[in-house]
């Protein structure tokens, strides 16, 4: 079978203006065309769809992702195509790829086979530029603050308390600790300092919470820049910073619409992580895409544990969303990884591994219904080694705990091989939820933390050094409390040790550092050894993407 680029660059798109006509109902003068196949939707247009009735909001989850891969996003862009083949109007909403991944492991993130959104090679490489914009207000603020401090400091910031990093949409270890300002005092004061990726900067988590360029103003401004050495916060809005960062994103905070490659029309804007930020795209793509369709199929980062905590804690807390129904992604060789089995062959039957393995699908499914109280659905990508015995088992686990499971191929087959998966959800939404939050907004951050390890984590006890007590309780004095907690961590394990796989339980979970995002209005509490600015492996994605004859190669 051809790879997942080449299918892409064989694809027959159709111009995004015929899209946006035929399937939404947006008209050329609404859009503005980066190109044939690609174009933002005008916030003009965006503002005026305010009053429509609003569809239905399916979320697409995963389990704890392993080197095998599970195809979360996949099943997202297949569900939509699906939904669209059975005669639903439907739309999917996804995040934009950070260049990050796509140079280091993944190589690109785009779904894939026949369920893809396009142009692919556009989407992971640059796109419309809305990361660089990010990335440039982030920078711009970061110029400004220690140009303020070197022409006088009026503010009176200490410069051991500023908390203000600059970021590049990159994997680069040797930038996560570095000294600025050196070569004398024309370059202002030496200080250590460092960078993070753009996905976990703070102003994309406020890019992809904000409702409109006003909020967004008014969140860039709220940014904590630092402190005074009598340590009150100094902002954004008092360097003056917000307006500028505002002129850098006004054009990006207008939602992206691509196509699938059946036609269908995929909004994809913002990009955060979701190990270390919170990992959803943008509340104004997903609340337009609810304004235009019956059915909008979005996806969160990573697993259940962290990806769809943040979903519904963050985003749907803050915009006000709530989903009738989830699907939570898995396949039998990933299942057989978390139960111990040699990577190498895991395409084998080995029923004793998957059901030692099987426990971390159980536990998202028991976060999701029972913790979360969505009702949900577990689709199995099925692959062609897996068995008949395989499927079997993993059915009659779901079985027992009131949980629908189907086999899909919309790897293979595109829209129609999910159209029982697009069955089941249709059916689910028509069911009676009662979703709720993880913790309750009065919730101190310290319980609010707790909450999320006990419930979702199964941890026996949350530590941290005195430092970082201190910090939070000097958070929850400055009327922080009410905030969101954010917990950056691996995810490759529901405990902080990227090595236990299945379901760890009665672990411990230490934070070693705490950070206030004050504009997009949560405390990011770091645990484990996660690392806001990641480094490329060994032999990086990089070594075989290429340009052949003038077509991009080695991209997924």
């Amino acid at each position: 079978m051809a790879s997942d680029i080449e299918i892409a660059q064989a694809a027959k798109l159709q111009r995004i203006s015929r899209v946006a006509l035929e399937k939404l109902g947006i008209a050329e003068d609404h859009l503005e065309p980066y190109g044939h196949y690609k174009a933002k939707v005008s916030l003009d247009y965006v503002d005026s769809l305010a009053g429509r009735a609003q569809g239905k909001l399916i979320l697409v989850t995963a389990i704890s992702p392993t080197p095998a891969g599970e195809g979360k996003t996949t099943t997202t862009v297949g569900l939509g195509d699906a939904l669209n083949h059975i005669g639903k109007k439907a739309v999917i909403c996804l995040r934009e790829p950070s260049l990050g991944p796509v140079f280091g492991i993944k190589g690109g993130a785009a779904g894939g086979g026949y369920a893809q959104v396009v142009p692919m090679e556009d989407i992971n490489l640059h796109f419309t530029g809305d990361f660089s914009a990010i990335g440039l207000a982030n920078n711009l603020l970061a110029a400004m603050l220690d140009n303020h401090i070197h022409h006088g400091n009026e503010l009176g910031i200490d410069i051991r308390r500023i908390q203000w990093k600059r970021v590049l949409d990159m994997n680069d270890r040797a930038l996560r600790d570095i000294v600025v300002s050196l070569g004398g005092t024309a370059n202002g004061y030496p200080r250590e300092d460092g960078f993070d990726i753009v996905v976990a900067s703070e102003v994309m988590a406020i890019f992809c919470l904000a409702t409109s360029l006003q909020d967004l103003k008014q969140r860039l401004g709220n940014i904590v820049v630092g402190y005074t050495r009598e340590q009150k916060a100094v902002t954004a809005r008092q360097l003056n910073a917000h307006g500028a960062m505002t002129v850098l994103l006004k054009d990006a905070l207008a939602p992206n619409l691509v196509q699938t490659l059946e036609n269908n029309p995929a909004f994809i804007h913002g990009g955060p992580f979701a190990n270390i930020a919170h990992g959803c795209n943008s509340v104004i793509a997903t609340k337009t895409a609810l304004k235009l369709a019956d059915y909008v199929v979005t996806e969160a980062g990573f697993g259940a544990d962290l990806g769809a905590e943040k979903f519904l804690d963050i985003k749907c807390r803050k915009a006000g969303l709530t989903p009738n129904a989830a699907v939570i992604v898995g396949t039998v060789r990933a299942l057989k990884y978390h139960g111990g089995a040699d990577p190498k062959e895991l395409s084998r039957e080995n029923l004793t591994a998957l059901e030692k393995g099987i426990v971390n699908l159980e536990r998202h499914v028991e976060n999701v219904h029972q913790v979360y109280g969505m009702p949900c659905v577990v689709s199995m990508n099925r692959f062609t080694y897996d068995t008949q015995r395989e499927h079997d088992f993993v059915r009659s686990r779901m079985a027992k705990l009131g949980v629908p499971t189907v086999i899909a191929t919309h790897w293979g087959e595109g829209g129609r091989g999910a159209a029982e998966l697009a069955r089941t959800v249709v059916e689910l939404c028509e069911t009676k939820n009662s979703v709720r939050f993880v913790y309750e907004e009065n919730d101190s951050l310290w319980e609010k933390v707790n909450f999320i390890a006990k419930r979702v984590y199964r941890a026996s006890e949350v530590t941290a050094d005195a430092k970082v007590r201190n910090q939070i309780r000097k958070l929850q004095e400055d009327g922080y409390g009410h905030y969101p907690v954010c917990v950056a961590k691996t995810q490759y394990s529901f405990s902080t040790d990227a090595q236990l796989r299945g379901a760890p339980d009665n672990h411990v979970v230490n934070i070693r550092e705490v950070r206030l995002a004050a504009g997009a209005e949560f405390v990011v509490m770091i645990c484990g050894d996660i690392m806001t600015m990641p480094g490329l492996p060994k032999l990086p994605s990089a070594n075989r993407i290429d340009l052949v004859d003038g077509k991009v190669v080695g991209l997924f």
